[in-house]
């Protein structure tokens, strides 16, 4: 027996090396080829894929439509992740099974197969390729398609828990717009709902990967468009393999949906503005949340006018060049590059820095703009939110040029006034007195009353409370003692821009800054007496001290902001104030 035991440890050894090789040479050639291609899959690697197809394959299908037959798939599916989840193991008919896991944001995780198809020839294996390929589970001849539902579309509520919108009475996803809301505030909501209605071409394919139908119904403006990932809930339907179900899941509605607006200060906004063409934004200053929206509130773009030398102020004090006692010179006109650059009606004004502010006075503020520079006039209106998206959906991006545009004292002192290119929304006006009236930090403007939002720094307190002071001024004996309020301090801020040959370096978002400054040349004297030549703003907070709410008035083509913005703002304010009790 011991001079057996080596030879039997050497037979032991013998067959299992047999066993192996065995094993090996009984495989299907084509196991790694298949590993290697499901593999390139799940790294959507798709000419690493089309590299491993037979020649004939590769006549019946370009690479491009190879692509797109794999992208399409994935897309349908709403394929978010892909995994390889086990060995390839042989098949009937010389295929091979690569078992593999899809995580989708619709149909949850899928746990399905690849059976490819292996040609062998003297230059080795490749995949007999067909369409049924681009998506595991499929059979021959099957394709990947998907019957995709919505659920009922959620309401949206206001503050106080009362209904905003709501499915109109047996609407469905998609059905014809108009039957799918309601509101018991009919008209009045119209403007901060704003509309739903077939999915847009720009959004379509964005949509469609979120499992969203081409035939359904969504926001298109408004809190319908801002929320409306919000308000559609979780899509359902079936995956389907040819005429199959790989997996169907149930639409789950979104619940209801509470937002920041004020039933009473919606009403008192539209009611303020009337049939007038403008827009009304009212809000909280603290935390940003927006109480109401009438008209052209988030997306219609104007010249500011001297809204912005509240912008402009916040600059001149926090690099102090000035403090609100600085004495400035009498004048009826400031002179930049040559060029005058005359006062409203060609008022003679001046003195203190409050006093300059408390009447608008742009003999004062256009040599102050040149003064603080273009660089610091840029810097101060982006961290007030210019050029910076407002983080609302559908909501515009109000604007001004880079400091590298806006060239000569001319152009300097034209933006230092609102005018020039600078163009802003009702929104960003009110938030410019929201920061203001919140200690210098800038909200951000929500819907949502729970959402947690950290605040902008733009100016120090002390500065702000200045800006406070001198608005306070404005509206106590200044251009803006038409919002005055009986019991209540209110500070404010009038404007009053220019829309066609306005002293500035342009005239009209459509008209060209050449024109303008050529206008200007030739004897500008100032139209705020046209009415259909100037837009009207006001944009206040109250109560001055411990503000609650702040409003932004807009009326297009309406005259001084003093004579007809500032008792519109006065009406909402007052509703708002009223609301709390």
């Amino acid at each position: 027996m011991r001079r057996a035991r080596p030879v039997l440890a050497l037979a032991v050894v013998s067959f299992a090396a047999g066993a192996v090789l065995g094993i090996h040479h009984s495989a299907p050639p084509g196991d790694a080829l298949a590993d290697q291609f499901v593999t390139a899959w799940t790294r959507r690697e798709y000419t690493s894929m089309y590299s491993d197809l037979g020649a004939s394959s590769r006549r019946s299908t370009s690479l491009s439509e190879f692509v797109g037959d794999y992208e399409d798939a994935l897309r349908i599916a709403t394929a978010t992740q892909l995994e390889v989840t086990g060995r390839a193991r042989s098949a009937p008919g010389a295929g091979v099974v690569v078992p593999v896991r899809v995580d989708t944001r619709r149909f949850g995780s899928l746990a399905l197969s690849f059976t490819l198809q292996i040609d062998e020839s003297q230059a080795g294996p490749s995949i007999a390729w067909s369409r049924s390929l681009s998506f595991p589970g499929l059979q021959a001849g099957e394709l990947l398609s998907r019957d995709t539902s919505l659920p009922e579309r959620a309401a949206l509520l206001a503050r106080d828990g009362s209904v905003l919108a709501e499915a109109a009475p047996g609407a469905v996803a998609d059905a014809p717009a108009e039957s799918n809301r309601n509101s018991p505030l009919g008209d009045v909501a119209d403007a901060v709902l704003g509309t739903v209605g077939p999915v847009p071409a720009a959004r379509r394919q964005e949509l469609e990967e979120q499992g969203v139908p081409p035939q359904a119904i969504v926001g298109l403006s408004g809190l319908e468009l801002a929320m409306d990932d919000r308000l559609r809930g979780t899509a359902g339907g079936a995956l389907l393999a040819g005429d199959h179900v790989l997996r169907y899941v149930k639409p789950r509605p979104a619940a209801p949906l509470r937002t920041t607006v004020s039933p009473a200060v919606q009403r008192a906004a539209v009611s303020a503005l009337g049939g007038q063409l403008g827009g009304i934004v009212a809000m909280q200053p603290a935390t940003g949340q927006i109480l109401a929206v009438a008209g052209l509130g988030l997306d219609g773009l104007q010249p500011p006018g001297s809204t912005f030398k509240m912008i402009t102020t916040t600059g001149v004090l926090s690099a102090r060049l000035a403090t609100e006692h600085t004495v400035f010179p009498y004048a009826t006109y400031a002179t930049l590059d040559g060029v005058k650059l005359n006062n409203a009606n060609g008022e003679e004004c001046g003195g203190t820095l409050e006093l300059a502010f408390a009447v608008s006075c742009n003999s004062v503020f256009t040599p102050l703009g040149v003064k603080l520079g273009a660089g610091r006039l840029v810097k101060t209106a982006e961290l007030f939110g210019f050029n910076h998206e407002p983080g609302i959906a559908g909501a515009a991006e109000s604007t001004l040029p880079p400091a590298t545009q806006i060239q000569g004292e001319l152009d300097v002192g034209s933006t230092a006034i609102g005018q020039g290119e600078v163009l802003a929304s009702p929104l960003e006006m009110a938030t410019v007195a929201a920061t203001i009236a919140d200690g210098g930090r800038r909200p951000r403007p929500t819907f949502l009353p729970e959402a947690a939002r950290t605040g902008v720094r733009v100016m120090s307190a002390s500065v702000a409370r200045t800006l406070r002071h001198l608005m306070i001024a404005v509206v106590r004996e200044g251009t803006g003692t038409a919002a005055a309020i009986p019991g209540v301090t209110v500070a404010g801020k009038t404007g009053t821009a220019e829309l066609k040959t306005a002293c500035t370096t342009s005239s009209t978002p459509e008209a060209s800054s050449s024109e303008a400054k050529e206008a200007t040349k030739n004897g500008c004297q100032g139209s705020e007496s046209e009415a259909a030549n100037t837009d009207a703003w006001f944009a206040a907070f109250a109560p001055a001290l411990h503000p609650r709410v702040v409003v932004c008035v807009l009326l297009v083509k309406d005259g001084a902001g003093g004579a007809t913005a500032a008792p519109v703002a006065r009406e909402v304010i007052e509703a708002a104030l009223q609301a709390e009790h």
